[in-house]
């Protein structure tokens, strides 16, 4: 910490980085720091946030780091569960009681440095199972929501203060003033930090770690894989720098043709390299089922080919580069308390056996994708480049869902029983599909069912209407509206695994939709747009459930579906669903969290 600036203490949270990104787009200098490290560390910071965690603060869990942290003459404020541990350092209580998801009303009680320019009623965003029921002496409450006390905190005699919501994330909407009135109003941090600087450090970095070798880049020609090419050709030279684009039979409709292209333009010559390897990759998919593994193929089976190709262009002695970035380490749980929520393919075990060994570059391990897409911009990289769509690393091969047609009966049972519980709009009819998707809760792992809505609603009834199952039915991390007016039959789930023929069916739909979001003016609008595939039967001729997941994010470490004109849902559920084999078409309505944004 010589460089001053705000130390942020990772306790696990799927944000915790993002605290630190947070902090620097303010130019203020932000450092992550273990919960165990020395204090020594410490020294010469401003402030310290301590960021979330799967660890339940009412049990005692993560209840291991070094609290000597508390010790420190400087400002601490907590999120989540460093709000919940501050609370009990400072003799609070907190309970295992009053779990909020997703967007909540803040209600602000007191006026106070760190509320400044917050108006009475702010929208923030909730993860978490715990609650702060109980201050210790000299704290304050400044707000709550309408279903919990003590959601901030303070107290200026100690310079301790908590949110139980997370300001960091863009779904609090007034969050960054309120990150910025803590380094600014109670740290006195100054301005340390821009992209342009850090862009300055980043090149002398890859040259020290490169030292007098060469790289060979997996290029996908996604948006950060890009990215990093051009930043290891600035600091290395082109001569330096490998670029292999592997078309893995996973790939969008044309997609491989348009990036050998792209790169082609970059004058890149004898350095760029093409493999397809579509026929071997659906070979080893083939049969698979649980979507982890079939990630841990993708990420073997890259690396494979990598080898390869590698030996045969005699090669060998290269780093291996990829565009990896943060989202994808946190995710696939890759620091000490964090939870897996999904294996990234740039995290299989091959590829983590290479970073031990130091044969792997990642540039932009540290960035999320807004940061990486400035970092494009600032490099030259055309606009409409730099801010496609993302796309996933194992491309289709996790929107193309996958099973036994094993269903399972009792979890499904507990949901339907949930179901009947809670407030359904009169003419509307609900069911739990058997079949699961990955989702994040309270920075855990969720493998839970997905809810199938049907009815005319208004887009904001039909949210609250999510919102409320999310909240009260056990067992669903997500909800889908039916592009159908009339509820399917009987919904049955179907033995199915990775095909080509299954492949192409999505690929058609995904391009579809990406015609229809460009058609109508909405893809610069929509972040993300996952087309996906389930093997599911709805009483008609087809076998397979298309779902349309357009979402808006800046991070994808939250997410808030979008909502889609009447003509685009309906002109894409007459298109999809005129493709053979298609059932019906969905609308995934579904936040993150408790959803992720892909399914798998």
């Amino acid at each position: 910490m010589n460089k001053g600036g705000i130390a942020v203490v990772d306790f696990g949270g799927q944000y915790a980085h993002l605290i630190a990104t947070k902090v620097r787009r303010m130019q203020v200098h932000a450092e992550i720091i273990q919960p165990e490290a020395t204090i020594d560390e410490f020294k010469g910071c401003e402030g310290v946030i301590i960021s979330g965690s799967p660890s339940l603060a009412s049990q005692g869990e993560g209840f291991d780091y070094n609290h000597a942290i508390f010790d420190l003459d400087v400002p601490i404020l907590g999120f989540c569960f460093g709000h919940q541990e501050i609370a009990k350092r400072y003799g609070g209580e907190v309970s295992h009681q009053g779990q909020e998801w997703g967007a909540t009303e803040f209600r602000r009680v007191a006026d106070h440095p760190l509320l400044d320019g917050i108006e009475p009623v702010e929208t923030v965003w909730m993860s978490h199972f715990d609650t702060v029921t109980g201050l210790g002496p000299d704290f304050v409450e400044l707000g709550h929501t309408p279903i919990g006390r003590n959601a901030s905190i303070a107290s200026d005699k100690h310079r301790r203060y908590g949110f139980q919501f997370h300001p960091e994330v863009d779904d609090t909407v007034n969050g960054e003033r309120m990150i910025a009135n803590f380094l600014f109003e109670i740290c006195g941090c100054g301005h340390s930090w821009t992209m342009e600087r850090y862009l300055e450090e980043q090149l002398d970095a890859i040259r020290a770690e490169v030292g007098d070798r060469s790289v060979f880049l997996l290029a996908s020609g996604g948006v950060d894989s890009t990215v990093a090419a051009k930043l290891l050709v600035t600091a290395l030279g082109p001569e330096r720098v490998e670029l292999l684009h592997v078309d893995n039979g996973l790939m969008r409709k044309d997609e491989s043709a348009k990036v050998v292209e792209l790169f082609e333009s970059w004058g890149l010559g004898s350095h760029l390299h093409f493999v397809d390897a579509s026929e071997h990759f659906i070979a080893e998919l083939d049969g698979v089922i649980d979507p982890e593994r079939k990630r841990e193929i993708i990420g073997h089976e890259f690396v494979q080919v990598f080898s390869a190709e590698a030996k045969k262009l005699d090669l060998e002695g290269h780093l291996l580069g990829q565009g990896t970035i943060y989202p994808d380490t946190i995710e696939s749980g890759g620091t000490a308390r964090a939870d897996k929520i999904k294996m990234h393919h740039n995290r299989a075990p091959i590829i983590e056996e290479m970073i031990a060994a130091g044969r792997v570059i990642e540039p932009l391990a540290d960035l999320y994708k807004v940061e990486v897409r400035e970092l494009g911009e600032l490099m030259g990289i055309p606009h409409d480049l730099v801010w496609r769509h993302p796309f996933p690393g194992p491309g289709l091969g996790v929107r193309l869902l996958c099973s036994d047609g094993s269903v399972e009966v009792d979890t499904i049972a507990q949901s339907e029983a949930g179901l009947a519980e809670i407030d359904i709009p009169a003419g509307i009819e609900t069911r739990v599909l058997p079949l699961n998707s990955v989702g994040v809760k309270a920075d855990l792992r969720s493998y839970e069912h997905p809810v199938m809505i049907t009815g005319d609603l208004a887009w904001d009834d039909l949210l609250a209407l999510a919102d409320r199952i999310f909240k009260s039915v056990p067992g669903v991390n997500r909800a889908v509206w039916n592009l159908s007016a009339e509820a399917p039959g009987e919904v049955a789930l179907l033995p199915a695994t990775v095909k080509k023929e299954r492949l192409d069916l999505l690929r058609e739909a995904d391009a579809i939709v990406m015609d229809a979001l460009r058609a109508s003016g909405l893809y610069a609008e929509i972040w993300q747009c996952p087309t996906v595939v389930a093997p599911l039967s709805m009483g008609g001729e087809g076998e397979e459930l298309v779902i349309v997941r357009p979402v808006l994010s800046d991070r994808a470490m939250t997410a808030a579906p979008a909502q889609l004109p009447a003509a685009v849902l309906r002109e894409l559920n007459e298109k999809i669903g005129a493709l053979p084999g298609v059932a019906g078409v969905c609308l995934d309505i579904t936040s993150k969290p408790p959803g992720t944004i892909e399914w798998e």
